[in-house]
C-alpha cells in the first residue's frame, strides 16, 4: 500500500439501522448506583458527546458499552448485538480507547502497530500509511516510554485505524492534544464517521469536539440531567 492509497477505515459488514441502543441501564459500584436509568440511542454516522463531571459515570457507560463491565439491570446492544450475551460479536465492532492509551512502552511506535496489524489479521504494508496520517513517521523507531502523551495519544488513534470500528468509544480523546492534535481528531473521527461508523466521546469540555459533534448528553450523579443538546456540525 502506497502512502497515497485511502485505506478502509471501516470493516464492511451489514448495517444496523441503530448502532448504539442503552435502555434503563444501571450500574453500581457496592451499594452505591453509579448509572441509573440510562436511555440513549446513538445512529450511525451520528456524532454524541458525553459531558459530565469526575465520578458522573461517564467513563463506566463506556466501558459497559466495551463489554468489560456488566450492567446490573436494563441492557445495551452495539450494532444489534447484546454486550452481555453477544460480548465477542460487540468487540468486533468497537473501537475502544481508554483514558490510558494502553500501549506497550518497551516496544516502538511502529512495533506497536505491528503487533496489532498481526492481531487483527491486517496487511503490514498499512503500517507506514497509518504512521504517517497520524504524524508519527519520523519516530516510528522510537519507544513508546520515550515518547510525549500526546504523541502517544496519536500511536492510540494510529492503532484505531487498523481497527476499523464501526462503532468508536473515546473517553476523553483529546487529553495531552495541542492544537494541531485535536485538528488531527476531529479529522480522523469525521472520516470515520463519513464512512459510517458512530461514535460516543466522553468529555471534560465541549470545546475541542464541537466541530465534530451531533448532539451532547450530560450525566449528573448517574442519570442524563438535561434533553440531548444538538449542535452543528461543521462542513466536511
Amino acid at each position: 500500500m502506497s502512502l497515497d492509497t485511502p485505506m478502509s477505515l471501516v470493516t464492511e459488514a451489514p448495517r444496523s439501522e441503530v448502532a448504539i441502543e442503552v435502555t434503563n441501564l444501571a450500574r453500581r459500584f457496592g451499594t452505591s448506583w453509579v448509572l441509573r436509568g440510562i436511555q440513549l440511542t446513538v445512529a450511525p454516522r451520528e456524532v454524541v458527546g458525553v459531558l459530565g463531571a469526575n465520578g458522573s459515570g461517564k467513563s463506566t457507560l463506556l466501558r459497559i458499552l466495551a463489554t468489560l463491565l456488566r450492567p446490573h439491570a436494563g441492557g445495551a446492544r452495539v450494532c444489534g448485538h447484546d454486550v452481555v450475551r453477544e460480548a465477542h460479536e460487540v468487540r468486533s465492532e468497537l473501537g475502544y480507547l481508554a483514558h490510558s492509551p494502553g500501549l506497550y512502552e518497551d516496544l516502538t511506535a511502529r512495533e506497536n502497530l505491528e503487533f496489532a496489524a498481526r492481531m487483527l489479521d491486517r496487511d503490514a504494508a498499512e503500517i507506514d500509511p497509518v504512521l504517517t496520517r497520524v504524524g508519527l513517521l519520523g519516530v516510528a523507531h522510537r519507544q513508546v516510554r520515550g515518547m510525549s502523551a500526546g504523541m502517544q495519544r496519536r500511536l492510540a488513534f494510529g492503532r484505531l485505524m487498523l481497527v476499523r470500528p464501526r462503532v468508536l468509544l473515546l473517553d476523553e480523546p483529546y487529553s495531552n492534544l495541542d492544537t494541531d492534535g485535536i485538528a488531527l481528531v476531529n479529522e480522523l473521527i469525521a472520516e470515520w464517521v463519513d464512512a459510517g461508523a458512530a461514535a460516543l466521546v466522553v468529555l471534560h469540555e465541549l470545546a475541542p469536539a464541537e466541530p465534530v459533534l451531533d448532539r451532547t448528553v450530560v450525566l449528573v450523579d448517574g442519570r442524563f440531567a438535561t434533553p440531548p443538546l444538538s449542535l452543528a456540525r461543521s462542513a466536511r
